[in-house]
């Protein structure tokens, strides 16, 4: 297999996840539940089941939810520096 047949194949994959993601949402269940939040300059993972005790963030917390002001206990970057990816493409589920 190529390396194009790898790019489509990883593709096809995302897009299925996503789709999975909107099919539960229909259902009832959360989108913010569903996924994590990776800081971009240092990779650290907001985990919304975890929440940041450390931050004051208690579990169950949604990223939408989070003050402001809170920063990534890694690096100390701003919450808009935070992009949302499914949960099992952290490796976390």
């Amino acid at each position: 297999m190529g390396y194009m047949g790898l790019y489509n194949k990883m593709s096809l994959y995302q897009l299925g996840k996503w789709f999975i993601i909107m099919r539960k949402a229909r259902a009832g269940e959360e989108i913010s539940k569903m996924l994590k939040y990776v800081c971009d300059p240092c990779g650290y993972v907001y985990d919304p089941t975890a929440g940041d005790s450390a931050g004051g963030i208690k579990p169950g917390t949604a990223f939408e939810d989070i003050p402001a002001g809170w920063v990534c206990p890694m690096c100390g970057a701003a919450k808009d520096k935070f992009y949302s990816v499914a949960a099992d493409h952290v490796g976390l589920d």
